[in-house]
């Protein structure tokens, strides 16, 4: 008998393309939310059983987990719903995955290890296009450049964002800009350090952005000094460059504006009346770029191209689910670490190349 698993959030954008891609592929995953009700007419085309919980109902959730063998957990911001799906998870013994981005989630989670590994459980935060095409590429190039004291990432992805996504941004952006330094996460101040990176297709500016590969290409590659870039557009950089940067250095009215609860609820209002994510042509016109380069006595860099992100967390996180169910990993891991560098090759239209040493970004 197949194991029992379920998708939390099925009734948000991402949720429902997982759910979907599950269906296609004949699985029969327990969908989940909040609300009963649309949870039920998310499940009732494929078929699945709904049930609902609300996070902040801690015994009502452990109800929810039990009997189930994983919980793929897509209901953000992840800061605020990832630790008690965690705590549901290790107490029932059921393994966890999600698709944040968000650095702290990844941190809080890869505190947990000793207790998943003492439950028998996996914990994989990530397992979307945050993290698997960065993670698995840091991966590949780290393991060419043995002893690496420098690691690069930057990507370009092209499509639209859902409002899940446009809230997570948002709550995120009071703590403001990181790099890895020594090891450790450190204070960057967003929109300085603007370059160009040379991606498969082109060059193109880039800023650096506290992506999830701070916290998790540091522990799949333990590179001490790692910098994450964006690709973004050529004016908004130089702009960025010359002065906007002062609105997240740190001055008093900017950080409580950003941490002003009022200010954020009506923000993420604003997102939901307005962002519902990329159609189904958006997403198949949609594509990424992504880079990485690992530098040390010597250094290594390499692409990796993507269908389009959304469409690319759909399949991703099914595949994850579908590895963890068939090879019972245990402990908090990165997707890189769980499944190997070329798990990211395994999404359709994903195409890695070595950069020739002519076409290779200056540092």
């Amino acid at each position: 008998m197949a194991a029992s698993w379920l998708i939390y959030g099925a009734t948000g954008y991402t949720g429902q393309l997982m759910a979907a891609e599950a269906a296609r592929r004949g699985l029969r995953p327990v969908l989940a939310g909040r609300h009963l009700g649309k949870v039920q007419a998310i499940a009732a085309p494929h078929g699945f059983e709904a049930r609902a919980a609300d996070l902040t109902d801690a015994p009502k959730l452990r109800e929810l987990v039990r009997g189930q063998a994983l919980v793929l957990h897509a209901a953000g911001p992840f800061r605020e719903t990832s630790a008690p799906m965690v705590e549901a998870c290790i107490a029932e013994g059921a393994s966890y995955l999600d698709i944040t981005g968000e650095l702290g989630v990844f941190s809080s989670v890869f505190e947990r290890d000793a207790a998943a590994r003492a439950a028998g459980i996996a914990l994989i935060p990530g397992v979307g296009f945050d993290v698997v095409p960065t993670d698995c590429l840091a991966r590949y190039v780290a393991e060419r450049v043995p002893g690496a004291s420098r690691l690069e990432i930057a990507i370009a992805p092209h499509g639209g964002m859902s409002s899940g996504t446009a809230k997570s941004m948002l709550a995120s952006l009071p703590e403001g800009g990181f790099v890895r330094r020594g090891g450790e996460l450190v204070h960057h101040a967003l929109g300085r350090g603007a370059r160009r990176i040379r991606f498969s297709d082109k060059e193109r500016w880039t800023l650096p952005i506290p992506w999830g590969d701070l916290v998790t290409a540091f522990r799949t590659t333990r590179i001490p000094d790692i910098t994450t870039y964006a690709a973004v557009p050529a004016k908004m950089a130089r702009a960025l460059e010359v002065g906007w940067p002062a609105l997240w250095a740190g001055g008093p009215l900017s950080a409580a504006l950003l941490r002003s609860a009022r200010l954020r609820s009506a923000a993420n209002r604003f997102v939901e009346s307005r962002i519902d994510g990329p159609d189904a042509a958006r997403r198949e016109r949609g594509f990424a770029r992504v880079w990485a380069r690992a530098s040390g006595s010597t250094s290594f860099e390499a692409w990796l191209d993507t269908i389009e992100p959304y469409a690319f967390t759909a399949v991703a996180a099914i595949d994850a689910v579908e590895r963890v169910l068939k090879d019972s990993p245990k402990g908090a891991l990165t997707p890189a670490v769980a499944f190997g560098a070329d798990f990211a090759l395994g999404v359709r239209g994903t195409v890695r190349r070595d950069v020739p040493a002519e076409a290779a970004s200056r540092a």
